[in-house]
């Protein structure tokens, strides 16, 4: 295992529901790098689909991002279960179906609210409360999307909350830098996932995408986590506050 980029580092990573997710992608890029990962669910529910597949060495925490004593209380426990961590993957996001078709008009003030408590709030948690549980020089990463700044059909409320997520990123650099703990964003390319799969007309949108990347073929999840694996090591130490594009091109055009 020697010289792995991870090797001997803990990682937390929030946000697997399934095999096809993006945070499913990233864990299994920081296993072949040595990390020790340790896996955060919402519910019961997600817990037997991960159950079927992870590997049995994985520990995982019951965490429900919606309620930041829920966020508190899962990272003291991981505190008190092994000790400090390295790093941390917020790759948490929902949004009502409803407000992800028709007319961002039409959305109503519960689902906005909703969306941005889960979807960007939450990180302002995970910063909070992980800035106890990381150790100095610690690393958090976040997943966003091209939608936060353009008009991508049918992403509506989440390109909404996408922007937000872009904008705590920023004041968050800034605020956990006298801690020692850097904060960046990946911007991925559209991989299908349970996500992509709620947005209206998404197999053509997908399509659409992979007909622009800069050679005609599809981003891939390992390609996402390579990157998210950079900026949780200490390589891109001199990094914090940064959205990185891992879209083959695609924001380019």
């Amino acid at each position: 295992m020697a010289g792995l980029l991870l090797e001997n580092k803990r990682i937390v990573i929030m946000g697997i529901t399934n095999q096809s997710s993006l945070a499913w992608g990233i864990a299994q890029v920081a296993f072949k790098q040595g990390a020790e990962v340790i896996l955060t669910y919402q519910n019961e529910r997600i817990k037997k689909q991960l159950l079927k597949f992870i590997p049995e060495e994985v520990s995982l925490y019951q965490c429900d991002v919606s309620k930041a004593e829920n966020v508190r209380d899962t990272f003291a426990t991981i505190m008190h279960d092994g000790g400090r961590v390295q790093g941390i993957v917020h790759a948490i996001a929902y949004a009502n179906p409803s407000s992800l078709q028709g007319e961002v008009m039409d959305i109503n003030a519960d689902d906005f609210m909703n969306s941005e408590l889960i979807s960007s709030y939450s990180l302002i948690s995970v910063a909070k409360y992980g800035k106890e549980l990381l150790e100095l020089g610690g690393s958090i990463v976040t997943l966003t999307y091209i939608g936060a700044h353009r008009a991508v059909p049918n992403y509506n409320l989440m390109g909404i909350a996408k922007a937000s997520l872009e904008s705590i990123v920023v004041y968050l650099a800034r605020d956990l830098g006298k801690h020692s703990i850097r904060i960046n964003a990946v911007s991925a390319g559209p991989v299908k996932t349970l996500s992509l799969t709620g947005i209206k007309n998404y197999q053509s949108l997908l399509h659409n995408y992979n007909e622009r990347t800069i050679d005609g073929k599809p981003i891939k999840a390992s390609q996402i986590g390579n990157v998210v694996l950079f900026l949780l090591s200490t390589l891109s130490s001199g990094m914090t506050g940064d959205v990185m594009y891992v879209d083959w091109g695609i924001h380019l055009q």
